[in-house]
């Protein structure tokens, strides 16, 4: 890729892993029984840069949502932007335990991504209380803007 300067502040201040294909199920295998979130993003993308200085601008209404965090540039790693169907950056991935749960697209203000880390832990909570019962849920995602 060209070396492009990118404002890379908020992986910093969030303590964001970069990943890329080779890194990606290894990393999220270590996050452990920690909420992981990857976001996704490109260069040049106007969006994901206002994204970023959003999260920079709240960083302990970040930090309070207890995330593992993770971040993919999808233009330089395009085998994961092919690999979970991406359309558009920046897009944000919730897993658990390896599992998808569910994916955040487009910044749409803290309230929003709060609701969708909301949804995910939701399904985190719905799915131990199911194996505890003796059940299953599986980890799944309609494609909608949050966690479904």
């Amino acid at each position: 890729m060209a070396n492009i300067p990118v404002d890379s502040t908020a992986f910093a201040v969030f303590g964001m892993q970069e990943l890329s294909a080779a890194s990606f199920d290894a990393a999220l295998a270590e996050a452990g029984d920690e909420l992981a979130v990857v976001f996704f993003w490109g260069l040049d993308c106007f969006n994901c840069e206002i994204a970023k200085k959003a999260m920079l601008a709240q960083p302990d209404a970040i930090r309070a949502l207890g995330l593992k965090w993770f971040h993919s540039n999808v233009y330089e790693h395009r085998e994961l932007g092919r690999r979970f169907m991406l359309h558009g950056v920046p897009t944000w991935f919730f897993f658990y335990r390896g599992k998808r749960l569910g994916r955040a697209t487009g910044w749409h203000g803290l309230g929003q991504f709060q609701a969708a880390v909301a949804a995910a832990r939701e399904k985190i909570r719905a799915g131990n209380a199911a194996n505890a019962a003796g059940g299953h849920i599986e980890a799944a995602d309609s494609g909608g803007s949050s966690p479904d």
